[in-house]
């Protein structure tokens, strides 16, 4: 059996040289290229063709939620599998990284044995979720799924409207359109208008 071809991206030197320390005592576990930022992460992972991706979530010089999505995007047979590796583990934070597609979460306070059993659990294809990322799936389970008004709001958000003529179109005050906002943001683990309105454009909500 080959060796598991891993890319480690996060933008603390001390961090991914640990890790790789960590990995170059495992057999059948190869560290083939780091990174320091998501872009850089892209640019390596085209060139090394890793088995799973180690990503960190918040980069200086460029996150990691958008090079997930471009990963997903752009990934042949389901490879490279992606583990978010990191210190944040609130519901926005996780519910983000899953919503791009990331096939993992686990934190940076891990033990040794956990992330090489993640990375090789990943390997083959068995999902891989830390207890925060599991309780922030089944602690909010009913309240991901979309209101239509909210749906309503958002495909008009996509238009190009702003708050004042939605709440227009649909005869309801300004602020009521801000609240829907603010729960789709919630929900969607987004950040602001634009990725909302990005993550259900990817899953043909508008």
């Amino acid at each position: 059996m080959s060796a598991v071809r891993i890319v480690i991206v996060d933008d603390h030197p001390i961090v991914r040289h640990g890790l790789a320390g960590v990995f170059a005592d495992e057999p059948g576990i190869d560290v083939v290229g780091e990174a320091d930022s998501g872009p850089r992460g892209l640019v390596v992972i085209a060139d090394t063709e890793p088995d799973v991706v180690l990503m960190d979530l918040r980069m200086s010089d460029g996150d990691g939620v958008p090079a997930i999505r471009e990963l997903v995007k752009n990934r042949t047979r389901g490879r490279p599998r992606v583990l978010v590796l990191t210190t944040y583990d609130t519901d926005r934070d996780i519910r983000s990284a899953l919503n791009a597609g990331a096939d993992g979460y686990l934190l940076k306070d891990a033990s040794r044995t956990e992330l090489v059993r993640a990375v090789r659990d990943l390997a083959v294809g068995r999902p891989v979720l830390a207890p925060a990322a599991l309780a922030a799936l089944l602690g909010r389970e009913a309240e991901t799924e979309l209101s239509t008004r909210e749906i309503d709001v958002l495909r008009l958000v996509a238009d190009g409207l702003t708050n004042r003529a939605i709440a227009t179109r649909l005869r309801i005050s300004e602020s009521t359109v801000k609240t829907h906002l603010l729960h789709t943001y919630s929900k969607l683990g987004a950040a602001d208008r634009a990725q909302a309105v990005r993550i259900c454009w990817e899953r043909g909500l508008v």
